[in-house]
């Protein structure tokens, strides 16, 4: 599995590169986020939708579980785990009837459903360095190797 390291110096770097990857998304991928409160889950979510060509109006989805986002080409599904607690919790999310096959799932708290992540979801953890600073690892296919460059 490819690994990239980088570091962004504000909001607007987090998203010009999550951007880069939005641009190679395709349908079936689903992106797995691991990373604190304000840690940037979001703000990477909406480079993400701009990179796809989707509004980038983007809000976190904590309080609904899931915000879809629809364009002309792919839709992004972009669901939030922080109150799931396994398998039991995440049917009752309605999350298995959702097309992945027709869009792309952004998933944040990843970690409370790791058991149910296919083996090649696209792993993004995101670690604040300060108010301005992030690392971002991301881990996935070659698609992904020259992000940022």
């Amino acid at each position: 599995m490819q690994k990239i390291r980088k570091v962004t110096c504000s909001p607007e770097e987090t998203i010009a590169l999550a951007e880069q990857m939005g641009a190679r998304l395709k349908a079936g991928d689903m992106i797995a986020y691991c990373g604190g409160l304000g840690a940037g889950k979001t703000t990477f979510t909406r480079g993400l939708a701009k990179g796809m060509g989707l509004p980038d109006v983007v809000s976190s989805p904590t309080f609904a579980i899931v915000q879809e986002y629809h364009g002309d080409g792919l839709s992004m599904y972009h669901f939030d785990m922080y109150r799931i607690n396994g398998a039991m919790d995440l049917e009752s999310t309605g999350f298995y009837d959702y097309p992945l096959e027709e869009g792309v799932f952004t998933i944040e708290w990843s970690e409370n459903i790791i058991d149910a992540l296919p083996s090649n979801a696209i792993r993004v953890t995101i670690e604040r360095m300060s108010d301005t600073q992030r690392q971002i690892i991301i881990e996935g296919d070659e698609r992904f190797a020259d992000l940022g460059d």
